[in-house]
């Protein structure tokens, strides 16, 4: 029943709640190209792809800083074994909060990825938490050379983008304001991605989290290279802002497995492009290998469960 109820919500939202998809990601009518790497036609960005590192131009001044380090608090060992128990997808600049642990790019200043488990409780409509009142914070725990802060996006024409959206964690106001945290924020396209493609993409996740018994997220950016006029592809083309060059992803991405009540496992994985996003292509069309992300990002998902244990994985049954 509950695998019946997830793929009917699956086709009722793509059908009907606005997701978009672009053809960049459409997963019928791919091919290889020379190099034999599995592409779709029609598309401007590759992957599969090998690890991808860009850097932040330093070709401006930045602003007096306070050389002053607050450490984030540690939540409680045993929740964090909790969030990570099925594995960590790297190990460098872990930080974790009441109910996300991340990993920091210090060279972007966005994360890697952030990590969340989600219960059905955590997105209840009973609990009495109030985005409103959370606001905005740099990351005292960073060094002031590697973190972003407000006046990077003031004026940048981006938003501030949650990696782990508020709105996953409304179950306490500080596990909610946690989330404010600029460490867990990457900058978006506001309208047609953020403010729409990209928050209907995390209401699904929602749904999917109140009607099993526990759902991983990981989500986080990527910088996609685009093949030019020369043929050649190139990974440089992504803009920065502010004063501390906050880089703008080219894509990002979403990988969600969820365990239900019968202790089976789901596996989804998405990439979405941080541009303007029609309404008309289903969710579905984003989707992707998840060895494609893993490739890109430089990273692995989920390996402590085996393989055989995913009875669906994009849809199609295992």
């Amino acid at each position: 029943m509950k695998r019946f109820r997830l793929l009917t919500t699956l086709s009722a939202l793509s059908a009907g709640a606005g997701f978009c998809a672009g053809v960049k990601y459409e997963t019928h009518g791919k091919g290889q190209n020379e190099q034999g790497e599995t592409e779709s036609r029609n598309c401007r960005y590759y992957i599969p792809l090998p690890t991808v590192s860009a850097a932040a131009p330093t070709n401006v001044d930045f602003p007096s800083f306070s050389n002053t380090v607050f450490p984030t608090p540690t939540p409680p060992s045993n929740r964090i074994s909790e969030i990570m128990k099925y594995g960590f997808p790297s190990l460098d600049q872990i930080k974790s909060y009441d109910n996300f642990v991340l990993s920091y790019d210090r060279r972007n200043r966005t994360a890697h990825w952030v990590f969340e488990h989600i219960k059905p409780e955590h997105v209840s409509g009973k609990n009495e938490t109030d985005r409103d009142q959370s606001s905005f914070q740099e990351d005292y725990s960073i060094h002031p050379y590697f973190r972003s802060t407000n006046y990077d996006y003031k004026a940048s024409g981006y938003d501030r983008g949650h990696l782990a959206a508020a709105a996953n964690h409304k179950h306490s106001q500080h596990a909610m304001d946690q989330t404010f945290t600029l460490s867990n924020i990457s900058p978006q396209v506001g309208r047609g991605f953020n403010r729409d493609a990209w928050n209907n993409l995390e209401r699904f996740v929602r749904g999917v989290a109140k009607m099993n018994r526990n759902v991983y997220v990981c989500t986080g950016p990527l910088y996609l290279p685009k093949r030019e006029a020369d043929g050649k592809l190139y990974v440089n083309l992504y803009p920065v802002i502010g004063p501390n060059n906050v880089a703008v992803p080219t894509h990002f991405f979403k990988v969600v497995a969820v365990e239900n009540f019968h202790g089976e496992f789901e596996l989804m994985s998405f990439v979405m492009p941080n541009e303007v996003i029609p309404d008309s292509v289903p969710i579905k069309n984003f989707m992707v290998p998840v060895e494609a992300i893993e490739r890109a990002g430089g990273i692995l998902l989920f390996d402590k469960i085996p393989k055989k244990r995913f009875t669906v994985i994009n849809g199609q049954r295992v």
